[in-house]
């Protein structure tokens, strides 16, 4: 009989995983909040109580009922209490553990949630302060309120001593005017007075010729 040839094994091809023994499958977070649940019940004053007031029943029962209906008894050095006690407490351990687990998970995610908000504060903080430095260094640059008042101050001042100078120079130009308009009219009154004087020395030269009597050549030679 001829020998099988060992089978190829390709890097390119993923194997199949071996089938073994099926394994349950459950909701982690499920059953994290219900073990949560019961960590914070056995970690109460509740279940203090409650658990001291079953043992003291427990025990008064299996003690002093009869024997017939006791099912604990204390011959057998209640037996089954111990054994309840010692499944709660090694059910209580892992219980206590995992809600512990599940709380230093949510305690790691919120560190890296601190930290990652402290980190954006850090980054807003430094942009804050970046632009407060470059306002102020432009606020350098800009004038102070003392600064624009004496700015004003000198504007208004060399407006005023233009306006007054303006102000003067039309009233020097209007003096000037007037006194212009004087002159003239005084030269154009002496100028009619000359002409009145010269018309009157006119017309007195005229009407003497015309008084003196006439005198022909015949008289004259």
């Amino acid at each position: 009989m001829a020998e099988r040839a060992p089978r190829r094994v390709r890097l390119d091809t993923p194997v199949n995983p071996r089938r073994g023994v099926p394994r349950p499958h459950y909701d982690p977070d499920a059953f994290g909040r219900v073990s949560e649940q019961i960590a914070r019940f056995l970690g109460t004053a509740r279940f203090l109580v409650y658990l001291t007031a079953l043992v003291i029943l427990w025990l008064t029962f299996n003690t002093f009922a009869p024997a017939r209906f006791q099912f604990d008894p204390r011959a057998l050095n209640y037996t089954l209490l111990t054994l309840i006690l010692s499944l709660q407490a090694s059910y209580a351990a892992p219980l206590i553990l995992l809600a512990q687990n599940r709380q230093a998970d949510r305690d790691r995610i919120r560190q890296e949630e601190d930290r990652a908000e402290n980190d954006r504060l850090q980054a807003d903080v430094a942009y804050l302060s970046r632009e407060v430095a470059g306002l102020r260094q432009a606020l350098g640059e800009v004038p102070t309120r003392d600064f624009l008042r004496d700015q004003l101050r000198e504007v208004t001042e060399e407006v005023v001593a233009r306006s007054r100078e303006t102000s003067m120079g039309a009233e020097k130009a209007q003096h000037d005017h007037a006194a212009t308009r004087k002159r003239e009219e005084r030269e154009r009154r002496a100028e009619r007075k000359k002409r009145r004087a010269g018309q009157r020395v006119e017309d007195s030269a005229a009407a003497k010729g015309l008084s003196e009597p006439f005198v022909g050549e015949d008289e004259l030679a």
